[in-house]
């Protein structure tokens, strides 16, 4: 079953059909006057004003680009440099799409935007929702855009867009539409949108970019006569007509399915937490995207996890940092404070049944205690299931022979150097990567008495998020950070904890 729409959507049938008819009709140049470019620029003309109707602008307004991500680059450079004269200060969200994060990041380097201060990024609460208060709290008299999602792609919760929109004033606000278009309306008073069509069951290759007439834009490429001069080249007329046809099909079954798959959301949002021991469900349980939940399970590695859910016929994704592309938190998670270790993203397609539903929560449960079982923690037994072995874990994920093996600072005690904390546990997770140093605390804490501490040694950067959410999980109190050096580490930071019960 495939569970991860919110990646990128099957080719949804009215797009193939749409997909194929274009080509033997939209092949020819568009801006050309002989019959084949007239008639490819019909279909061209025709879709421009599909996809308009759907998102409720001008058909001007719209245009095409190879992708949501260039969407993004060219929509926030493009405002940007239309707005110099106000200045070049740049407002967005901490769970934006990396696309928007790499694009600040070029922006802090460019001599229009270097300067102290440039780049300004709004926190989010713990539900993954930015304050409109926050947003007008970061403007200032030189800011040039802000740039917001009108949804979180990795955790579901929809964002304030008409307040922020309403606080921003005459700054610019762009919206990355890419989770909500076709499902969802955007509520009004944004100057610039993003989308991509694979997203919605279109082909990949297209996506859209929306200026509202009167918002200043200047292109940051060369001069081109196509796509009103905002997007250069040649313009894929059979993936664009595919494209529009999908997203008016899609636009009608989600007002049919929006609340089906909401309750089937609300389903597992409810159940996975009744049926595996220590789970976190994430994202905003009420102001959500129909079809989309997150969830992050302890001392899980996110990868192996995954590749479990794999093997039983489920084709799911995780923002996780614990997998083995990346040593880096989530930075959606990160921001938002919650756990990130074993994070596993559902997102149900149009045509997910409530059977299917019920499987996925049938076969979790023993695939995330099968996980689980080497590692010895004393957790309650999933309701209903038996363990499921999996046999593929990270390299890492083992624990090392000898010495240190056991969690323990290597030479503790007086060895180590006085600890700032008389009497605490110190255990060595230096080297080890996530979930290995919450598992460490999780498996000794038990050795101090309560009101005891244990001090965790770890150079992994999530375990400064995920210990912090281990304690608010488990009920234990989270102390803060303290050099290192000081409980025998050469490197890292030590994190304290203390025993409550």
């Amino acid at each position: 079953m495939y569970f991860d729409v919110a990646s990128t959507a099957p080719l949804h049938p009215v797009a193939r059909q749409a997909l194929t008819a274009a080509l033997d009709e939209g092949w020819a140049d568009p801006a050309r006057l002989y019959r084949s470019g007239r008639q490819a620029r019909m279909l061209l003309d025709a879709a421009r004003g599909t996809v308009a109707e759907v998102l409720g602008v001008r058909a001007d307004e719209v245009s095409f680009t190879a992708s949501g991500t260039q969407a993004l680059h060219l929509g926030m450079l493009g405002a940007l440099a239309g707005n110099r004269r106000r200045g070049a200060h740049l407002v967005h969200s901490a769970v934006e799409h990396s696309a928007v994060l790499h694009t600040a990041e070029q922006w802090e380097r460019t001599p229009a935007g270097s300067g102290t201060g440039r780049v300004t990024v709004v926190p989010v609460d713990r539900l993954g929702r930015a304050a409109p208060a926050d947003f007008a709290a970061a403007l200032r008299p030189d800011t040039a855009l802000a740039v917001l999602q009108s949804a979180n792609h990795e955790v579901g919760t929809v964002q304030p867009v008409g307040e922020v929109a309403r606080v921003c004033g005459d700054v610019p606000l762009l919206v990355d539409a890419a989770q909500s278009a076709g499902r969802t309306a955007v509520p009004a008073g944004w100057s610039l949108l993003t989308a991509s069509a694979h997203k919605w069951g279109g082909p990949a290759g297209v996506g859209v970019l929306v200026v509202r007439k009167g918002v200043r834009y200047a292109s940051p490429l060369p001069a081109d006569e196509r796509e009103a001069g905002r997007v250069p080249g040649y313009v894929n007329v059979p993936a664009i007509v595919a494209a529009a046809a999908s997203l008016r099909a899609v636009r009608a079954e989600a007002e049919r399915e929006n609340a089906r798959l909401h309750g089937l959301v609300e389903r597992i949002r409810t159940r996975v937490p009744q049926l595996v021991p220590e789970v976190e469900v994430v994202g905003d349980p009420v102001g959500r995207l129909p079809h989309l939940v997150t969830f992050s399970c302890l001392y899980v590695d996110g990868e192996v996890l995954l590749a479990g859910l794999d093997r039983a016929g489920f084709a799911v994704s995780s923002g996780s940092s614990c997998t083995s592309s990346t040593l880096t938190p989530s930075h959606v998670l990160a921001a938002m404070g919650v756990l990130t270790e074993g994070n596993v993203r559902v997102s149900l397609p149009f045509d997910a049944t409530e059977a299917e539903v019920e499987r996925f929560l049938a076969v979790l449960p023993g695939i995330v205690a099968g996980v689980r079982a080497p590692l010895g923690l004393d957790l309650p037994a999933p309701a209903g299931s038996s363990p499921v072995t999996v046999r593929d874990t990270a390299p890492d994920a083992e624990e090392p022979d000898g010495g240190a093996a056991d969690g323990e600072a290597a030479g503790g005690g007086a060895a180590a150097g006085e600890s700032l904390v008389p009497d605490a546990l110190v255990l060595d997770a230096l080297g080890k990567r996530c979930p290995l140093p919450v598992i460490e605390l999780a498996r000794r804490i038990g050795e101090v008495p309560a009101g005891g501490t244990v001090v965790v040694l770890a150079d992994d950067e999530a375990a400064r998020l995920d210990i912090p959410a281990w304690c608010g999980m488990r009920g234990q109190e989270y102390l803060g950070e303290a050099p290192a050096a000081g409980y025998g580490g050469d490197r890292g930071v030590a994190y304290l904890v203390r025993r409550t019960a």
